[in-house]
C-alpha cells in the first residue's frame, strides 16, 4: 500500500496560466481567480498544466505561479494540485522539491517526453525517482497519450506499480478510451483515484463510475460542469447527458477559433469575471475578429457574455 493518505475526490480546475498583454506572468490576478472558482463551488485547482500552459514556462516562472497559488488557498481552502512534468528530469525533481516545499496537497507528473518510458516498468521507474523527489506528498500520474505520445495502458500500470513508488496514488486519465479508464478504475481493487480529464464524455465517465474528474471547461462552466458531475453520480443518466450536450455545444464553439489554450482564455475572458490574458507562443492568441465571432456564437447559444 501507499504510506501516504490521499482522501480528495470530486472536481479540480486546471487553472489557466495568467499572463499580461507583454506575456509576462500576473500573479496578482491569482488570489481573484481563487475567489472566482471557489465563489463557483470548485474546492481544487492544478497549476501549470496542459491548460495552463506550463510548458511553456520557465522553471522560475512555474515556482512563482506555485507559489502564488499556494498562497491563495491558504484563504479559499482549495485542494492544491502541481504539475511538474514536461520538463528535462532534473528540472522535474527541482520542481517536485519545491511543490513539496509549498505543502502542495498533491503532485502531477507527465512522462519523459523525449527519452519516453517503452513499457510500464520504464514509467514506474521515472514515476520512483519523482517520487523520491517529495516522498511526503502524494503524486499522481498524468496520462495524456494525445500530447505526450506515450500511450501504456493505464490499467497495466495500476496492476503492476504496487509498492514500488510509495507516494503513488493515482492518475489524471486524460483519453477518450473509457474501456481503458474502466480497467484503471477497478486496478488493485480500486486502490487508486482515477481523474477524468476530457472535457466531451464527462457524463460517459460517470457512467462507468469516475467520480473525480480534472476538466479544464470548468474555468469557463463551472455550474454546467459541476451539474453534468451531480447528475451522473447520483445515476441520473439523462439529465447528465442533457447537461453535457449544452456543455459540448459551447466547446464547440470555442475550439473552433484556434488552440484550446488561446480559444478558452478568450472564452473566460468574454464570460467570467476573470481575464487570463493571452497565450505564449507557440500557441497562437486569437484575432479580435476571432473573438467578435465567438462572442456572438456564445450570445446565439443564450449564454450571458461580457461586452
Amino acid at each position: 500500500m501507499s504510506s501516504l493518505s490521499y482522501t480528495f475526490r470530486g472536481l479540480i480546475v486546471p487553472v489557466l496560466a495568467p499572463f499580461t498583454e507583454r506575456l509576462t506572468v500576473n500573479t496578482p490576478i491569482i488570489p481573484m481567480y481563487a475567489k472566482y472558482l471557489a465563489d463557483s463551488g470548485i474546492k481544487g485547482v492544478l497549476v501549470n498544466g496542459t491548460t495552463g500552459e506550463g510548458m511553456s514556462l520557465s522553471v522560475p516562472e512555474r515556482k512563482q505561479i506555485a507559489e502564488s497559488w499556494a498562497s491563495a488557498v491558504r484563504t479559499t481552502k482549495q485542494h492544491l494540485m502541481i504539475q511538474v512534468g514536461g520538463a528535462p528530469l532534473p528540472d522535474v525533481i527541482d520542481l517536485a522539491k519545491h511543490a513539496e516545499e509549498i505543502e502542495a496537497d498533491s503532485i502531477l507528473c507527465l512522462p519523459e517526453l523525449y527519452f519516453k518510458p517503452a513499457n510500464v516498468n520504464q514509467l514506474i521507474n521515472y514515476l520512483r525517482i519523482v517520487g523520491e523527489a517529495a516522498p511526503r506528498t502524494p503524486l499522481l500520474y498524468y496520462h495524456f497519450p494525445a500530447r505526450s505520445s506515450v500511450n501504456l495502458h493505464m490499467g497495466k500500470l495500476l496492476e503492476t506499480v504496487g509498492t514500488q513508488v510509495p507516494s503513488f496514488v493515482g492518475i489524471k486519465f486524460t483519453s477518450t478510451n473509457l474501456e481503458e479508464g474502466s480497467h484503471a478504475l477497478r486496478a488493485d481493487n480500486r486502490r487508486f483515484v482515477v481523474f477524468q480529464g476530457s472535457n466531451e464524455i464527462l457524463s460517459a465517465g460517470c457512467a462507468v463510475g469516475m467520480d473525480s474528474c480534472i476538466p479544464s471547461s470548468t474555468n469557463v462552466f463551472p455550474e454546467n460542469v459541476q451539474q453534468i458531475i451531480a447528475a451522473g453520480t447520483r445515476g441520473e443518466g439523462s439529465r447528465a447527458r442533457e447537461a453535457q450536450e449544452k456543455l459540448n455545444k459551447a466547446l464547440t464553439v470555442i475550439s473552433k477559433y484556434g488552440n484550446w489554450s488561446a480559444a478558452l482564455k478568450s472564452a473566460m475572458s468574454l464570460m467570467t469575471p476573470i481575464n487570463p490574458g493571452p497565450t505564449r507562443p507557440p500557441n497562437a492568441r486569437l484575432t479580435q475578429e476571432d473573438i467578435r465571432s465567438m462572442r456572438q456564437e456564445l450570445r446565439a447559444l443564450g449564454y450571458s457574455v461580457n461586452k
